[in-house]
């Protein structure tokens, strides 16, 4: 088993295996304590000895239905919880449990419960999430073949996916991606500038009086503005005059201030001159004053002769306002937005005049975003070809030591329509086998029985575990009605597939249980008329014990034993 605390960071792992089993109160289990560890490890038993619930119970933490029925019948609660540890990186299961800030250090722990009354909770590192997040989570953990039909392989959906990492493109997937992108875009702005110059057609006559209507009246930016301010003054000029009448008044009157100031500037360039010019900021400031005092007067002056009494001129102001606050309503924007929306009506105009070359030209760039996507996509589409012949080949290899030489494996690839195309490529990928010469190939999960299948997805696994988004997978009776040679040869290939993966397998061979790295015993107790399920982890001569017990049957023989030896050492 890895040991707690030996990894770091378990979000930045590669292998994350199962290392640990807690099931409570679960069918015809009390309490159960399992530690796993990497390679290959088989589970046996006899029939009906309780190892479907060891799979059903690890199900559950894996995101499996729960059922009131599963609870040990006398107890009020069931609950199973599993701990997996790796190393190495694992990116898919760290970018996803970051999405939902699911924090690990090290390992996942992962504990689910269920009580009497159908009330559930499941936890991640004490994180309590939904059944429905487990279940996504799990299918970055363990894969189960030969019980459920819609994971992994079995699942078409999957296909393309899978023969993409088996094949190793990335670089060209990446390209196709792209391309799909810029085509799509080139397609959405041809699609927007056929809406807009249908929508301007549409409005074409409206367009064009509202053009006219807008340069008519010939507003700018900042006139409505403007035109308050001279109407302000147009309706207070008298008072303008009076206030300006009193500020000249004031300048120029008995107390002139432009000859106070020219006298006291005359004394003082007297004076200064007897200083020798030590006076001189004084003389400065009193001839800057009257300066100022001067142009003051004028100024007035010049203002009020500037006043506009003319009515007339008010009147035309108010119609001019009104005019234009009547157009801004009329297209409810603000007298300021007016220049422009006659902008905005003048270039739509100009693209449903200019919308034959325009368009012309927009469709060309997106004819050919098409091509250039379709030439990728047709490459990406071979590359897939070739590395489908050797994987087909390579699964076939296989398929004859395993009892199955008549069985064909077949990946399928069809271009799809242009409509179903997508930035994975053109391509529809299916596996499919047949399993007599005269059978027609069909969808794997279709066509094989359960032994068959389990057998082809052991097959298929032995090729792509170094390419896996799992690193524990589990085989159930991955042997079942095969044995000697057949059965040998299922036991070589799960402990070649569990060099990359860990496995495990229950199994009924015992060549196949002598091929395991560690070998774990299901059976049944039966104490005061209770009977539970339970697990142990065999030793040398325990071991050895049970694979005689699978080879002879109810009474082990001498000869089985030494079978058994046989078999182990081999």
């Amino acid at each position: 088993m890895v040991k707690k605390g030996t990894t770091n960071n378990w979000r930045y792992k590669i292998k994350t295996m199962l290392s640990e089993l807690t099931i409570n109160n679960v069918v015809l289990i009390d309490k159960l304590d399992l530690e796993f560890k990497s390679g290959l490890s088989v589970l046996t038993g006899e029939t009906g000895a309780g190892k479907s619930i060891l799979l059903d119970s690890l199900g559950l933490v894996l995101g499996n239905r729960a059922e009131v029925s599963q609870i040990r019948q006398g107890t009020e609660k069931l609950s199973v919880t599993a701990v997996f540890e790796g190393e190495g990186k694992k990116e898919e299961v760290s970018e996803f449990l970051k999405e939902y800030e699911i924090e690990t250090d090290g390992e996942l722990v992962i504990k689910r419960t269920l009580d009497k009354n159908g009330k559930g909770k499941i936890f991640i590192n004490d994180q309590l999430i939904s059944a429905k997040l487990l279940k996504e989570i799990g299918k970055f953990l363990v894969e189960i073949h030969g019980q459920y039909d819609n994971q992994g392989l079995l699942n078409p959906a999957n296909h393309k996916s899978i023969l993409d990492a088996y094949g190793n493109y990335k670089d060209l997937k990446q390209t196709v991606k792209r391309c799909w992108q810029e085509y799509k875009q080139a397609e959405k702005a041809r699609q927007e500038a056929e809406a807009n110059i249908a929508q301007a057609k549409e409005d074409e006559d409206n367009l064009r009086h509202w053009v006219e209507e807008l340069e008519r009246i010939g507003t700018y930016s900042g006139e409505e503005e403007e035109l308050s301010q001279k109407r302000l003054e147009l309706m207070n000029a008298e008072k303008l005059i009076d206030n300006l009448k009193a500020a000249y008044s004031s300048l120029n009157g008995n107390f002139d201030i432009v000859s106070a100031l020219r006298q006291a500037q005359t004394a003082m360039e007297k004076a200064n001159q007897i200083v020798a010019g030590k006076y001189d900021a004084i003389v400065d400031i009193l001839e800057q004053s009257r300066i100022n005092a001067e142009e003051a007067q004028n100024e007035i002056e010049e203002a009020t002769n500037n006043i506009n009494l003319n009515q007339n001129e008010l009147d035309k102001i108010e119609e001019r306002i009104y005019a234009l606050r009547g157009i801004a309503r009329k297209h409810q924007v603000s007298v300021e937005e007016l220049p422009e929306l006659l902008e905005k009506f003048k270039q739509r105009l100009n693209n449903l005049e200019m919308r034959e070359d325009g368009l012309q030209n927009l469709r060309q760039k997106e004819e050919q975003a098409r091509l250039l996507y379709k030439e990728q996509a047709k490459e990406l589409s071979s590359q897939r070809k070739a590395t489908a012949l050797v994987l087909d080949g390579k699964v076939m290899a296989e398929l004859a030591p395993l009892k199955m030489e008549k069985a064909k494996f077949i990946t399928q690839i069809e271009e799809q329509k242009p409509e179903e195309w997508s930035e994975d490529g053109i391509d529809k990928i299916q596996f499919t086998v047949s399993t007599n010469p005269n059978s027609p190939q069909g969808p794997l999960n279709k066509i094989a029985s359960g032994g068959e299948l389990a057998r082809f997805m052991l097959a298929l696994k032995v090729n792509l575990a170094q390419t896996s988004n799992v690193s524990t997978m589990i085989f159930d009776e991955v042997d079942a009605g095969v044995g000697g040679a057949t059965a040998k040869a299922v036991g070589e290939r799960l402990a070649r597939l569990a060099k990359d993966v860990q496995v495990l397998v229950v199994t009924h061979s015992p060549q196949v249980a002598a091929s395991g790295n560690h070998h774990y015993k299901v059976e049944k107790d039966t104490q005061q008329n209770v009977t539970t399920t339970q697990v142990r982890e065999l030793n040398g001569i325990e071991r050895q014990e049970e694979i005689a017990r699978m080879l002879a049957g109810e009474t082990v023989t001498q000869e089985a034993r030494a079978a058994a030896k046989v078999l182990l050492s081999a």
